[in-house]
């Protein structure tokens, strides 16, 4: 029987971090997965994901041309093409964190694990234990439970998909939803969002969702609010999905984005008694600990910000405080910033302005800004920048920052760390502007 001080199940961002980390402290690791290395990102979410907002920025570019005074001619797209493409990049990454864990003493374990006690698991027959065990598992797309279901795909079919369908309806208003639906609008698609509510991306900050709503509806996306779906039929060269008011909505083809679930059960978590919350998700302590001894998780299994760095980052601070004699280790998961790779992009961190408003009440001011950039200057399509910072009191200390417009994603991060580091906004008036960028406005706020 092998035996080993860290046992990972899971070959996700979080698992492989923290395998890779522990065998770096000197631990003898293992690493259990039953598929393809690199868990959602790589395979089926941020990688592929940002590549698609690539290739939907190219062709808004390759639109505004023609103002910036290109003649390019007929230009088509072939998503065959791309998707060759860029699943050979994803290939090519997989193959990069098998050597990874090769070369950092990782031993790889391929196989399904059911596990018998804390530190006891099996894979395919033969019995492993362990002094450590981590739950890596990740988590994976919800399934609507209404009729016909079936008929539509869930966000991993999006990466299946050869060609730009003509018509395509998706259900949801989250993140997922809202990258999906304006790439698909970018490359020619005509896209409907079926929204149950009436606000995009609600755990934003509420200008984030609305501001996004309207340039993507500006952008030609259909936008239905308050669209309860009842369920799914097949029409003929299409998929029907009707609605509890009577609105029913056609399309070629169908993406259920309601959010992702814990992979949680069916490999023995309940026999040990680790805890789930109502959502499923492993709960754990600020050490990563659940409440069964030497039994830990990270990453999408738990019930925290569901973000790669996250996990990679929660993966080695484990790592470290086990085996890298730093036994307060731990992630902070205050003010963890984050980007919707949307049309345009979102990026923000720290407190939402309502957030704000609840925790310190009337000591809360927000600065606002709303400005065309200036890449539209000589262009017929126009979109629009928002930035709002939230602060609070007499000294006006910086507790969020959020944006949506060109640049968004890429300037979020230089301003979380001046967020982490206790800014005010005096620090950022302070700063001398870098002209002419996006990223200026936010430290010209008055």
């Amino acid at each position: 029987m092998r035996a080993f001080d860290f046992l990972v199940i899971g070959g996700g961002s979080g698992g492989l971090a923290a395998a890779r980390r522990a065998s770096q402290r000197g631990a003898r690791a293992a690493l259990i997965e039953a598929s393809a290395l690199g868990g959602t990102c790589v395979n089926v979410g941020c990688v592929p994901k940002k590549l698609t907002f690539c290739a939907a920025t190219i062709a808004e570019t390759l639109g505004d041309a023609r103002d910036y005074g290109f003649d390019l001619g007929e230009v088509r797209f072939d998503l065959a093409r791309f998707r060759r493409a860029r699943d050979a990049y994803v290939e090519r990454l997989r193959g990069i964190y098998a050597r990874n864990l090769e070369k950092d003493g990782v031993t790889r374990i391929d196989g399904f694990a059911h596990v018998l006690e804390p530190g006891l698991v099996e894979v395919g027959g033969e019995r492993i234990r362990t002094n450590h065990l981590l739950i890596a598992t990740g988590g994976q797309p919800r399934w609507p439970s209404f009729p016909g279901a079936e008929l539509g795909m869930i966000s991993d079919g999006f990466f299946e998909l050869e060609r730009v369908p003509p018509r395509v309806a998706i259900l949801g208003a989250g993140y997922i939803a809202v990258e999906f639906g304006s790439a698909l609008r970018a490359l020619g698609a005509e896209v409907t969002l079926l929204e149950r509510g009436t606000q995009l991306l609600r755990w934003f900050d509420p200008m984030l969702g609305a501001a996004l709503g309207e340039e993507m509806e500006k952008a030609g996306t259909k936008i239905l609010r308050e669209f309860v779906p009842i369920r799914a039929e097949r029409r003929e060269g299409g998929v029907m999905v009707r609605g509890a008011c009577g609105r029913d909505v056609e399309a070629d083809v169908v993406i259920w984005a309601i959010g992702r679930a814990p992979r949680s059960t069916g490999f023995g978590l309940e026999g040990l008694g680790v805890e789930l919350d109502a959502g499923g998700h492993v709960v754990v302590d600020e050490f990563q600990n659940t409440n069964v001894p030497n039994v830990y998780a990270v990453g999408d299994v738990t019930p925290t910000a569901a973000l790669t760095p996250v996990a990679i980052a929660a993966g080695r601070m484990l790592a470290e405080r086990l085996f890298g004699g730093i036994p307060e280790a731990r992630l902070d998961y205050r003010d963890i910033p984050s980007v919707v790779f949307s049309h345009p992009p979102v990026g923000s961190v720290g407190l939402t302005e309502p957030e704000a408003r609840r925790q310190y009440g009337e000591r809360v001011k927000v600065y606002t800004t709303r400005f065309i950039n200036l890449y539209h200057g000589v262009t017929s399509r126009k979109t629009y920048t928002h930035m709002k910072l939230v602060v609070e009191g007499p000294e006006e200390r910086v507790l969020g920052i959020h944006s949506v417009g060109i640049g968004s994603d890429e300037l979020i991060q230089g301003f979380a760390v001046a967020l982490k580091m206790g800014a005010k906004k005096a620090d950022l008036d302070r700063t001398v502007a870098i002209h002419p960028t996006a990223a200026e406005e936010m430290v010209t706020l008055r």
